[in-house]
């Protein structure tokens, strides 16, 4: 088995708020529809969505095949009875806002036909002035919060941040929130696909239509305590660390090695900036995503480079029954 990392072919979802950053910042080659692409799943192990493995002795094996049939070999031990790879790994290009949206907590995910998804954003990048819908204005309530849906004025509701790139925010299960135009985002988020759009900018959708709404779930699902949240500190390079995953943000200067933070257990590198290389001589540019597997050798740092380090938590949070 290859301990070299691995890397997978992303895929690329058309959004209506999205555009065609990923090849002016990252020099991706997008699909040649001029069509906007909003977000770039990088590694992802679902029903419907799999990562393939794009390059070395395991190319053109899943995502899925990898956890199943290699899990001990690749990612270590301690992560029990997960049916699939529990975390999913995307950049988003927002040119446009998103829907203000929520996703539903655990203990009423199930209830409401959906998954739960907590979830993070680390900002690679921002236009001056660009805004973060995160929470509740302080004193908003579920009753004043219905009364603006019905007169269409839910923005007066929402607080607003403007980050600055190198930012990061936790978003967990029930924050309303929305990202606004002109930013670049690596999001690691639980793998669920459940998202409730409470308010859509009253704008259509690709196809000339008005996209769904779910105003019903979407109030079960809002945490209305939850007031004027701030962009998170950087504690000691920690940027988030949940039951789902944690998130470390680590600057190397060149010459500099990476090794895995536990040599027991996989970890995924988000290249932020700068640029690593493989014991192997494989190089990864900034903007790429890969997995190192258990006990592979260090990276090293061709320039001054940084990188986000995505591990999941031992033992790990129980699999949610209806996740697919």
């Amino acid at each position: 088995m290859s301990m070299e990392p691995i890397t997978f072919q992303p895929l690329y979802m058309e959004r209506v708020w999205g555009g065609r950053e990923l090849e002016r910042v990252y020099g991706r080659s997008l699909p040649a529809s001029q069509q906007p692409i909003g977000e770039s799943w990088e590694i992802v192990d679902r029903e419907q969505e799999q990562s393939i493995v794009d390059q070395g002795p395991l190319a053109g094996t899943s995502l899925h095949e990898l956890w199943t049939t290699h899990r001990e070999s690749i990612f270590g031990s301690g992560f029990g009875n997960h049916p699939r790879f529990p975390i999913l790994i995307k950049v988003l290009d927002a040119r446009d806002d998103l829907s203000l949206q929520v996703h539903p907590p655990v203990h009423l995910a199930a209830e409401l036909g959906g998954q739960p998804k907590t979830e993070m954003w680390f900002i690679a990048d921002c236009e001056p002035g660009a805004s973060l819908y995160i929470g509740l204005k302080r004193g908003v309530t579920r009753a004043a919060f219905e009364q603006a849906l019905a007169r269409g004025s839910v923005a007066d509701c929402v607080h607003a941040v403007k980050p600055l790139s190198g930012d990061s925010i936790f978003i967990p299960s029930g924050r309303l929130h929305a990202i606004g135009a002109g930013f670049l985002i690596h999001e690691i988020q639980q793998n669920s696909d459940t998202t409730f759009r409470v308010f859509d900018w009253n704008r259509l959708g690709l196809d000339g239509q008005p996209r769904a709404l779910h105003v019903a779930q979407s109030l079960a699902s809002i945490d209305f305590d939850d007031f004027e949240p701030t962009m998170d500190p950087c504690d000691g390079g920690t940027l988030a660390d949940c039951p789902y995953f944690k998130t470390r943000k680590t600057i190397l200067t060149a010459g500099q090695s990476l090794p895995n933070p536990d040599p027991d257990q996989f970890v995924i590198l988000s290249v932020v900036d700068g640029m690593l290389e493989s014991a192997g001589g494989r190089r990864f540019r900034k903007g790429q995503c890969l997995l190192m597997p258990r006990s592979a050798a260090p990276l090293r740092a061709m320039e001054n480079s940084t990188v986000l380090q995505v591990t999941l938590p031992v033992p790990l949070s129980p699999p949610c029954h209806f996740l697919q």
